[in-house]
């Protein structure tokens, strides 16, 4: 008999918002019942229906009792629970139920993108993922590891997979942070296929850690016929991380930056963390010269108290002394104070408008180097300049026409 075959997911509840709970019991006869409640019903009732009678077709179901209770979930969210519903019910299946792919979210990145905030999204949470966007990060997390409890890790998978299709982040950086290694070698299946542009590599204390992501990252993008770029952000968490930072940052040319996650590293050392940020003072010292060595952006990380606003400006403006180039956010609050303490000072923009000025002029001559005054320019200052030029205007503190209104 299959009247006891039951299973479950998704969140049900008082406070619960843009999810659902599903559960399936399969039955020996009677077709497919559904039992929906909705607090859209009214609007959206025929379409939740329409969805999970077309699942449960794709899924082969074809008797079984179903309990939709649905607190305003994106089709994403019902989809991504009832399917893990399914799963649970048949562990050993592979069917994945792909809702179509939204157009906006076909774009790419590049290596060198500025990289100044990365918003964290517990993998799990849904309700944080539909907005994101809309405060302007330079960066979405999509996050399978920390914020996700280990009995939800299969939720979020499905979940994260089902958004890099089906939301909208206005154009940023579409990031996923896998879990530790070797058990986040198995969620690159549920985001290589669907456009990820980053992949952050959790508690990473190796090279061979990198290359055995980039090795399954390759396999994955050749059996789906991926051409855009992966790329990786490794992120040190513990003193062995640290040690060995510019192996880890120099591991693959794809990775594009290196970050430090303190609240662990703190912990391995045997030492609380301060704001004051003393005792990590060598390990993100040694991670700016690590990146740097490297060729890629260094990236502070996060600030944790979301209601201390000066101290997160504090905290940025520390970083960015250091040499970091980017932070990690728990909170979209967080965001334009993090972009407006990294963005260039008057000085620093009038310094780099100098020798922007200075090699466009030695180019316009032909001249093979380039001088400011009494001084030489080399390559990685003029790289430089221009990153500031663009993050002024990113910052609306430089006109793009800026040459134009330069009198001579």
């Amino acid at each position: 008999m299959k009247e006891s075959i039951k299973s479950s997911a998704g969140k049900r509840g008082d406070n619960i918002r843009s999810d659902c709970y599903i559960e399936i019991q399969l039955k020996d006869s009677g077709g497919i019942k559904l039992d929906l409640k909705s607090k859209v019903e009214v609007m959206y009732g025929e379409s939740i229906k329409e969805l999970i009678f077309e699942m449960s077709k794709f899924f082969n179901l074809k008797n079984a009792k179903i309990v939709c209770e649905d607190y305003g979930a994106l089709p994403f969210v019902i989809a991504a629970r009832f399917e893990l519903a399914v799963k649970r019910l048949f562990p050993g299946s592979k069917k994945e139920f792909l809702l179509p792919f939204l157009k906006q979210n076909e774009y790419s990145t590049t290596k060198d993108r500025l990289r100044r905030t990365r918003l964290y999204l517990p993998g799990n949470e849904p309700k944080f993922f539909i907005n994101a966007g809309l405060h302007s990060p330079d960066g979405i997390i999509l996050d399978l590891e920390d914020s996700v409890a280990p009995t939800e890790k299969d939720a979020a998978q499905l979940l994260v997979r089902n958004a890099l299709r089906s939301v909208d982040f206005y154009g940023a950086e579409r990031m996923v942070r896998i879990n530790q290694l070797p058990k986040g070698l198995n969620d690159l299946k549920y985001i290589v296929p669907h456009n990820v542009h980053v992949i952050l590599i959790p508690k990473c204390e190796s090279a061979e850690q990198v290359k055995a992501v980039e090795k399954e990252v390759d396999k994955l993008k050749k059996q789906n016929n991926i051409k855009s770029e992966i790329y990786f952000m490794p992120i040190i968490e513990s003193a062995l991380g640290v040690i060995k930072s510019y192996e880890i940052a120099s591991a693959s040319k794809n990775i594009c930056a290196l970050a430090i996650g303190l609240e662990d590293y703190t912990a391995d050392i045997g030492t609380q963390r301060t704001n004051e940020g003393r005792e990590s003072i060598f390990a993100r010292q040694m991670l700016v010269n690590a990146a740097r060595a490297a060729g890629i952006q260094p990236i502070d990380t996060v600030f944790s108290d979301v209601a201390d606003m000066e101290g997160l400006r504090q905290s940025v403006i520390e970083a960015k002394s250091l040499g970091f180039e980017g932070k990690g956010c728990i909170h979209p609050r967080q965001i334009p104070v993090v972009h407006q303490a990294f963005a260039p000072t008057s000085d620093e923009i009038e310094k780099a408008k100098k020798i922007v000025l200075a090699f466009e002029e030695a180019e316009k001559k032909g001249l093979g180097v380039v001088a400011l005054g009494s001084k030489m320019i080399d390559p990685p200052v003029v790289k430089r300049a221009i990153r500031t030029i663009d993050l002024a205007i990113k910052n609306n503190l430089l006109n793009k026409n800026w040459r134009k209104e330069i009198v001579h």
